[in-house]
């Protein structure tokens, strides 16, 4: 599966991860907290299954090449 997030994509997808870990899991004192760790894992590696499935990307031609 190739890289798919941009990186405005994948620092919006960290503070997400991060507030539903912070307040699922420590707020509210719930396991559903652990769900924060899926935006997270998916903007560290650059992969979103769901982008893939449905053809989207929000990768700029810059991001691609490496430039």
């Amino acid at each position: 599966m190739e890289c798919n997030l941009g990186t405005v994509d994948r620092i919006i997808r960290i503070i997400i991860g991060l507030a539903i870990i912070v307040v699922l899991g420590f707020f509210f004192e719930s396991w559903w907290g652990l769900v924060g760790i899926l935006p997270i894992f998916a903007a560290v590696t650059g992969k979103c299954p769901l982008y893939s499935i449905f053809g989207i990307s929000t990768l700029k031609k810059a991001e691609v090449s490496g430039k």
